[in-house]
């Protein structure tokens, strides 16, 4: 995919995915417009201040629950990678129609000003909270999921819009993550664990955006992208951080899973195996034309892809090394 001649924008621009992969895109990928699409003008300010300002940089304050905003930031976009929701999940389940206001009706508007303006590929931001979902937040995600995919019947057969999503695991370090939270509890000596047995899929912010990007370019429109990434003990991220801590489970809160699962049982039907990752095909979908059989090798039937049946895991040396860089950035003052 020639990315020089696209025009690429970017929803929840300010965000922690946002800014990696604007950073990823005009380091190496250099779009001819990059639009940074968010509500927050502050955020927007510090980006600029933090380096984000280059030629190529376009910045749009709006909301996706702005549909006619939306429309105006599309026109004569060609990429779009949305990005913005509402992720935390006690905030969702304290405001559940302000969640399902940003992740299932944003969703639908920005589909509904890509359909309008004609942008070529959409790929939306999921989460493993979409699968099987016990909250609020989850099902907004496994709503905003179904409409992502089954937009697609809109476009027609003819090519001209297509959209996609990206379904992963907990980011390293991100806004809302538990590395900084067991930062802060070191300095007190003990650290707050929900349940000794919990697993999480685990992957980096940059291997999360290089994924989304290699999948724009191979997207027939539909599919949902699962990368094979490693689960870890969540005890095992607290001796990482502080092994000489104690530890002390509180129990699983309200909407909280022992295990993720990134596919379901009932999803293996139409999911295809490929070296990296897994493809969730669209079930009877016309305009669908199931290239991905060729690439890759259904798995088999009734299979699952958690955290806690993973085949790879991180031990605590490894998840040492992961988050070094955060360690670091946490004692800068760069990591709250």
């Amino acid at each position: 995919m020639n990315w020089n001649d696209k025009v690429v924008l970017v929803t929840g621009g300010t965000g922690s995915f946002g800014k990696t992969f604007i950073r990823i895109m005009l380091d190496e990928f250099h779009p001819a417009k990059l639009i940074v699409y968010s509500r927050d003008e502050l955020k927007q300010h510090e980006m600029r201040v933090a380096g984000f300002d280059h030629p190529s940089l376009r910045y749009f304050i709006g909301d996706v629950r702005d549909l006619e905003r939306l429309k105006r930031a599309m026109q004569g976009v060609d990429v779009l990678v949305h990005a913005a929701a509402l992720k935390q999940v006690p905030a969702c389940e304290y405001n559940p129609m302000e969640a399902v206001k940003t992740n299932i009706l944003g969703t639908s508007n920005v589909i509904n000003a890509a359909l309008d303006r004609g942008v070529e590929k959409v790929m939306a931001l999921s989460t493993d909270k979409a699968v099987n979902p016990v909250n609020l937040y989850g099902a907004t995600k496994l709503a905003a999921e179904k409409l992502v995919v089954q937009s697609n019947a809109y476009a027609g057969q003819q090519y001209v819009t297509r959209l996609s999503c990206v379904r992963y695991g907990n980011v390293v370090g991100s806004r809302g993550s538990v590395v900084p939270v067991f930062l802060r509890q070191r300095e007190n000596g003990t650290l707050t664990i929900t349940d000794k047995r919990m697993t999480r899929f685990w992957l980096s912010l940059e291997q999360g955006v290089r994924f989304v990007i290699r999948n724009i370019a191979h997207m027939e429109g539909g599919e949902v992208f699962v990368p094979k990434i490693p689960s870890m003990k969540v005890v095992d991220l607290a001796k990482a951080i502080a092994p000489d801590a104690e530890l002390k489970y509180i129990g699983i809160r309200p909407g909280e899973k022992l295990h993720e699962l990134l596919i379901s049982r009932d999803e293996s039907r139409s999911t295809v195996e490929l070296e990296d990752m897994y493809v969730v095909q669209p079930v009877e979908a016309f305009w669908f034309g199931g290239a991905w059989h060729e690439k890759g090798k259904p798995v088999e039937d009734g299979f699952r892809y958690s955290s806690a049946e993973n085949t790879e895991w991180l031990n605590v040396e490894q998840i040492k090394a992961i988050i070094a860089p955060f360690e670091e950035a946490y004692a800068q003052g760069k990591l709250s």
